[in-house]
């Protein structure tokens, strides 16, 4: 027998609560629920959850702290954040902070379900794309699925699942030019032009820690106007 997906949903707003609750459960998921942001850290890092979803504004803790504190716990859960703050500013600040995908309320609950979905398929890298034992290498670049390292010169670092499937991405197109819309697709499986915001700012912090000198990148380069290429043997 499969074992039901572990859901939290943070938001302290009770009928967008139940709502989410009523139909992700209805949908097949196991769910667990939070009334603010310290409930919901608290839950996240007290139990194994296979996705949280989570508002921004929120009492005694904001979503963006939230989602900081998770990620400084080493978890690597995926995070989907739910909100009514949708400029740039505030998806910018939702990436950085860890968050994985963004919805701006009002949401049709069938795109969150599909977000759900896509998100879950997604962080199983060593089931759909390698081998949990398997050491891709390529160049002076080495990545570990089943650990979610990456090994440059001796330097080793931990991605996020998101991180590591970027860099999967573009490890299997190395040297080429690989667009927006093909990291996209290849990793989240869905994409509009809003999105590209998205994979810009996780491109970004994978570029952080895999470059000695961001402002002089030796491996991870932005191509104007098409996306982004990976030189494995440096450049």
């Amino acid at each position: 027998m499969i074992e039901k997906k572990r859901i939290l949903i943070v938001d302290d707003d009770p009928e967008v609560r139940e709502l989410l609750e009523f139909d992700i459960a209805s949908s097949g998921y196991f769910v667990d629920t939070a009334v603010d942001g310290m409930d919901g850290l608290n839950k996240a890092l007290n139990n194994k959850y296979d996705l949280i979803l989570l508002d921004v504004m929120m009492p005694k803790m904001n979503g963006f702290d939230v989602c900081k504190n998770i990620r400084q716990a080493k978890i690597n859960v995926p995070i989907l954040m739910l909100t009514a703050k949708g400029t740039i500013g505030d998806k910018t600040n939702g990436f950085e902070s860890g968050a994985d995908d963004y919805l701006v309320k009002p949401f049709d609950v069938q795109e969150v379900l599909l977000r759900i979905r896509v998100l879950l398929r997604r962080f199983q890298p060593q089931v759909e794309t390698v081998n949990s034992d398997e050491i891709l290498e390529v160049g002076e670049i080495e990545i570990q699925p089943d650990t979610l390292e990456c090994i440059i010169l001796n330097k080793k670092v931990k991605l996020t699942p998101t991180e590591f499937e970027i860099l999967y991405c573009l490890m299997q197109h190395f040297n080429k030019p690989v667009t927006l819309a093909t990291l996209l697709d290849e990793v989240w499986g869905y994409g509009s032009d809003e999105d590209v915001r998205m994979v810009r700012v996780h491109v970004g912090g994978l570029r952080n820690k895999i470059e000695f000198d961001t402002k002089s990148p030796k491996y991870l380069h932005t191509v104007t106007n098409v996306g982004y290429k990976l030189t494995p043997f440096g450049e």
